[in-house]
This record gives structure tokens, C-alpha cells and sequence, in this order.
């Protein structure tokens, strides 16, 4: 079984991979997100491929270290705007309150690199929906779940309190997590890089 090399400091996408019975290393690319972002946006990407070419830009910068290199990245989108992990909690509060009531979008991306070329990618895109939540439990979730989320897009992680934000959720429960890994296990699987 080749070893997957997972571009990503994302403790949930390694745990997602190691519970699937996929052999990884992690391996975090340091890349400058906000400035490829923001050179990006100015370009017209629209999320989705916003999404896709950071995952890129992440394997890409692990390639000429490993066989097997997974990218991966997600930008949630609403009405329009694209939201970032928040950066305190007065932020988390903002965000979610401004998400509450409606819909978005959570665009996750995966690109695989293979001796140093991109052989595989794919981009999924759930929607969630969030309840009318009161003030009161908003103030609650996000001075209890602080630590948990803090580094998360969209202020929440689907496994834990966070599935409480939500009336509707539609898509893949992985990809939500941050990882669409039965596109990513079929791949692994047809290329022979684990057993099948």
C-alpha cells in the first residue's frame, strides 16, 4: 500500500484518512492562503475554483517531497461573500450570526499529485442550513466550543455541537468534515495506491 502524503495540518481530514484505512503522513504545506486568495478573487475565481486552486497549491508545493500527494481546501460561500476561519471569538459570533436563518455553501476540494503531477481532482459542494438559532445559544456554542472551532470554516464541526446549528444539510457528511473521501477512496482504489 503506497503511503498518501495529506498536504494538510487539518486533524480531521488525517483522521478521516487513518479510520478509512489509508496509510498517510502529514506533511503541512505552508503556503500564503490570503494572498493567493485575494489575487485570486481579483481574478473573477469564483469559489468553486477558488476552492480547487488552493488544494492545488498546497500538493503541488508537497510534490517534489513525496510519491502520492493530497491537496485539499474548502471556502464557504453565502449570498455572495466568502467567509474565513474566524479569527477570535467576537468574529465567530459575527459570522455565525449573519449565517443564521439561510443557506450556504461549502465548496471542498481535493487535488492528487502522483510523481510530482496532478493525476485526480474534485470539487463537492453541500449546502447547509442553519435554524434561527436564539442570541442566547449563539453566546452559549461559541463560548463552549471555542477551542473546537476556532480553526474551522463556517465556525462549526458538523461531528460535534456544531450539528446543532443546522435544520438542512444536503450532501456528503465527509465533505462537509472537509475531505470528500469516497470520490478520494475510489481514485486510491482504480490507481492501486491502496488494496480493493
Amino acid at each position: 500500500m503506497t503511503v498518501l502524503t495529506l498536504a494538510s495540518g487539518s486533524s480531521v481530514r488525517a483522521t478521516l484518512l487513518r479510520n478509512a484505512g489509508v496509510a498517510i503522513d502529514v506533511r503541512p504545506a505552508r503556503i500564503d492562503e490570503e494572498n493567493l486568495r485575494d489575487s485570486l478573487l481579483a481574478e473573477g475565481a469564483t469559489p468553486h475554483d477558488l476552492a480547487d486552486a488552493l488544494a492545488e497549491h498546497k500538493a503541488l508545493k508537497i510534490a517534489p517531497q513525496a510519491p502520492l500527494v493530497l491537496g485539499c481546501d474548502q471556502i464557504l460561500e453565502c449570498d455572495g461573500r466568502i467567509y474565513s476561519k474566524p479569527s477570535s471569538p467576537q468574529d465567530a459570533l459575527a459570522q455565525l450570526a449573519d449565517l443564521r436563518g439561510k443557506t450556504h455553501r461549502l465548496h471542498t476540494a481535493a487535488v492528487l499529485y502522483a510523481m510530482g503531477e496532478p493525476v485526480w481532482r474534485h470539487v463537492a459542494t453541500p449546502r447547509l442550513t442553519m435554524r434561527a438559532f436564539s442570541d442566547a445559544f449563539l453566546q452559549s456554542y461559541v463560548a463552549t466550543q471555542w477551542d473546537q472551532i476556532r480553526h474551522c470554516v463556517g465556525c462549526y464541526q458538523i461531528e460535534g455541537a456544531g450539528l446543532r446549528l443546522f435544520d438542512r444539510i444536503e450532501g456528503d457528511l465527509f465533505s462537509i468534515q472537509g475531505l470528500p473521501l469516497l470520490e478520494l477512496l475510489s481514485i486510491l482504489t482504480l490507481r492501486k495506491d491502496i488494496d480493493g
